[in-house]
């Protein structure tokens, strides 16, 4: 039996979507032949949301290594808050004890905490393990470098430099990639010649069914964060926002607009959560849905709750809603890690993507009865598309989705831990 370590800052009780992969994976590694440990910050330090329901997911035999990090109360006072960099120090220590006492065949780093990556190099040349960078997001991009001032992230003029100095110090000693999206492996390759003969694979989240048996066994301790209203149909989406989905949120609330003028008394019968969109405090928190609601004069259709809700919460949330939406980036590259989720709900589903998004063709391809309209066309075809699926849905009119099982199953948490697998073979083989 192999083993790998992997360094995931955030893992559970801690709720963030790039602790998702590790922790859905580890039910499945002894299956394909390697023992996994995991190297995470203890949640204590982490300041992100908890949910301690998500150690359910987990077997009961995983060894969990845990370090600690700076307070961010203290580093914040110097502008550093990265979990990455506060843990950085605690992270180069604890790693190279457990090197020194046990045999590890590969170091997988599987976070959107990049800084920490940067170790890697420092532990393969002391130490000889090879190592795999897993990309769930872009490292040092330049998506924002055109962007508005307003439109780019606090700190960014701190965090894009920061990136562009050490990207390149762990792309030097990467032995290998996984990523969500084929774009970032591309742009990599691109930059850093010697990956072009590494192993690759793109490999998305999983779906992993067991987390809606957990949440509904838990109905009572993670409740839906809507309620059925009489002679209202809720459509709901839960996950981030930003100014990026603003082609998406438009397109939907333009569409509404115009139903609203021909027919109120119907359409209003339409009612639009977006819950969970900001990452930030809840004291710092902005709308960034709720203002373009406004923008349409769509207010009174749409309600945002910027609050994060725990992950089975989420779940339950989706049960409970009449149908759902998911609106997509600007940014071909992004890749919603929660798709699955909303295909597992089985109900009826309005996407809207960039056309170079992934996630459209396996939407699509595992569910036919979904609707996705990608922005990035002709907009008169992709309104009249998005104003249909408002006509049926004013009539009450739903479809239950059917999930093709046989498709279905090549996205499963068990076969995307397979393809890692694979990918962790042929790193220690070269």
């Amino acid at each position: 039996m192999k083993r790998v370590l992997i360094i995931s800052p955030h893992f559970p009780p801690t709720n963030t979507a790039d602790s998702q992969r590790v922790r859905m994976s580890l039910s499945y590694f002894k299956d394909f032949g390697w023992e996994a440990e995991v190297v995470s910050v203890d949640e204590k330090y982490t300041g992100m949301p908890k949910d301690q329901l998500l150690l359910q997911s987990i077997p009961a035999n995983t060894i969990i290594h845990k370090v600690k990090a700076f307070s961010k109360r203290w580093t914040s006072k110097f502008g550093l808050g990265s979990l990455a960099l506060r843990s950085f120090w605690f992270y180069r220590k604890q790693v190279v004890l457990l090197l020194q006492v046990k045999k590890y065949d590969l170091i997988y780093f599987s976070t959107t905490e990049f800084p920490v990556c940067v170790l890697g190099a420092y532990w393969k040349k002391r130490f000889g393990i090879p190592l795999i960078i897993d990309m769930q997001d872009a490292w040092h991009s330049h998506y924002y470098q055109n962007k508005p001032k307003q439109e780019r992230p606090k700190k960014y003029w701190f965090s894009y430099r920061l990136h562009k100095y050490l990207e390149p110090l762990a792309m030097k000693n990467c032995d290998g990639l996984i990523s969500v999206s084929p774009d970032y492996i591309k742009t990599l390759q691109q930059r850093y010649s010697q990956l072009q003969n590494k192993p690759v694979a793109v490999i998305p989240f999983g779906a992993f069914e067991k987390d809606f048996e957990i949440a509904e066994k838990n109905l009572e301790k993670c409740p839906s964060a809507i309620k059925s209203v009489p002679n209202k149909f809720n459509i709901v989406y839960v996950g981030r926002g930003g100014l990026d989905m603003q082609p998406a949120i438009e397109l939907l609330f333009y569409a509404l607009k115009e139903a609203l003028e021909v027919d109120f008394n119907r359409f209003s019968k339409l009612h639009f959560y977006f819950i969970g969109t900001s990452y930030a405090p809840k004291k710092l928190a902005k709308p960034t849905i709720f203002p373009i609601a406004k923008k349409f004069g769509v207010e009174k259709q749409v309600t945002e709750i910027t609050d994060r809700i725990g992950f089975y919460n989420t779940i339950n949330t989706l049960l409970t809603a009449d149908a759902l939406f998911v609106p997509g980036s600007n940014d071909p590259e992004y890749s919603p890690s929660k798709i699955y989720l909303y295909l597992l709900a089985q109900k009826p589903l309005l996407a809207i993507f960039h056309q170079q998004s992934n996630a459209v063709d396996i939407i699509q391809k595992c569910s036919p009865q979904c609707k996705v309209v990608t922005f990035s066309g002709h907009k008169t075809e992709s309104y009249f598309q998005v104003r249909e699926i408002l006509n049926h849905w004013a009539n009450f009119s739903t479809t239950k989705i059917f999930l093709n099982r046989k498709i279905f199953e090549k996205f499963t948490a068990k076969q995307m831990t397979f393809k890692q697998v694979e990918t962790f073979n042929a790193v220690i083989k070269k």
